[in-house]
């Protein structure tokens, strides 16, 4: 799910490397083509793609159903799909501010629903969903996408718990700074990844079935002193 973004392409190289049979849904058909050609070449038995607009929840079942006729089943899902809101711009807009908060938030908990569902059923399955570190502690630069995040968390590790007896694995996934098409505009510095180092320990984390997952590594102390810092500070800072 978001299969044409950098980090989606780059976790998708790994599985096509293992062989194994892959489907790109996404907005973008020619992108969604290109990219399930590379996989083809890079070793994957079988690429499928499936346009769909994450937005639109009432497609969200046609696409799964779609997903397990052309493959067969699904053991695997990933869901990286997301945008980077302009905070000032969600600040001055209610409506830019749902926006955010239905592709980023709303979109995902609908789509892993219908997979939660789905997998529980069947008595299998892995979903990693790509959170953000964002979502651990709410900062007035970006708190809006954090909501989103946070919530995308949350639901997460009750689904985690929920579908753990039934032998279904849920990952969390939260990113640090990743150098992608989203975050070109801003400056970088020894803290961003590369989309194909995330990648990496993505497809480890979906493998061994881990449930949450700081990358890179350092995030996770990195965030415990952010949430550990007192309120009262927080907010004279310009965090």
């Amino acid at each position: 799910m978001g299969a044409s973004s950098a980090i989606a392409e780059a976790t998708a190289r790994l599985f096509a490397a293992d062989g194994d049979t892959i489907g790109l849904a996404g907005r973008n058909e020619a992108r969604l083509a290109a990219i399930a050609e590379d996989l083809r070449v890079r070793g994957a038995t079988q690429v499928e793609t499936l346009p769909l607009d994450a937005n639109d929840l009432d497609r969200h079942g046609l696409v799964i159903a779609r997903a397990m006729e052309a493959m067969g089943g699904l053991d695997m899902v990933l869901v990286a799909h997301g945008t980077l809101p302009d905070q000032k711009a969600c600040q001055a807009s209610v409506q830019a501010t749902l926006d955010a908060l239905t592709t980023n938030a709303l979109s995902v908990i609908a789509f892993l629903t219908r997979i939660a569902n789905l997998f529980e059923q069947q008595g299998a399955g892995t979903i990693a969903v790509i959170s953000s570190v964002a979502g651990d502690r709410g900062r007035q630069s970006n708190y809006v996408y954090g909501t989103a995040k946070a919530a995308v968390t949350t639901f997460t590790q009750g689904l985690r718990n929920r579908l753990t007896p039934a032998g279904v694995k849920v990952v969390t996934i939260k990113p640090g700074f990743v150098d992608t098409p989203m975050t070109a505009a801003m400056k970088k510095n020894p803290l961003w990844a590369t989309p194909e180092a995330v990648a990496r320990r993505i497809h480890k984390a979906m493998v061994m079935g881990e449930d949450v997952v700081y990358t890179p590594w350092f995030w996770r102390w990195i965030m415990m002193g952010v949430k550990a810092v007192p309120e009262r500070i927080f907010k004279k800072g310009r965090l």
